[in-house]
């Protein structure tokens, strides 16, 4: 293979991860239909399930929109029965949002999924290759992440 300039690769990887977002985006895209819940509301579910419980403005932080924007996301998430609102016993003023038993099932069953459609993707490539693929992305979330 030719060495590719900076530009030639973007090309290429943008080219590429398009195809594989799509079909990614399209499996997940089934799934959250069946729950009737869109991506901003799975990410902020999934932080929850992380994290136990957040307050609005780390939520909205997190999927980087306003405090405004989120409200809405969790008006439906706490309407739909997948989340709940609580009050600080410290103070009342500080709302914090936690995952129902419902909402909690249901991420957790999207993550499964998630993983098993992985082992799936990647069930086709050798363990060497899972193995540097990781590899990288590890290194490029850790200098993201600097």
């Amino acid at each position: 293979m030719s060495t590719l300039s900076l530009r030639e690769f973007a090309g290429h990887l943008t080219e590429i991860m398009s195809v594989i977002i799509k079909e990614f985006l399209k499996y997940q895209t089934g799934e959250f239909y069946k729950t009737r819940i869109t991506l901003p509301q799975f990410f902020v579910m999934d932080m929850l399930n992380r994290r136990g419980e957040s307050r609005m403005t780390d939520l909205a932080r997190f999927i980087n929109v306003t405090t405004a924007a989120m409200t809405g996301v969790v008006d439906r998430l706490v309407r739909d029965g997948y989340a709940m609102r609580t009050s600080d016993p410290n103070d009342r003023r500080i709302i914090k949002i936690r995952l129902t038993p419902k909402g909690d099932r249901t991420v957790k069953r999207i993550i499964e999924r998630r993983r098993q459609m992985i082992m799936k993707i990647f069930g086709m490539i050798s363990q060497a290759e899972r193995e540097e693929y990781l590899k990288i992305l590890t290194h490029i979330r850790d200098r993201l992440k600097e």
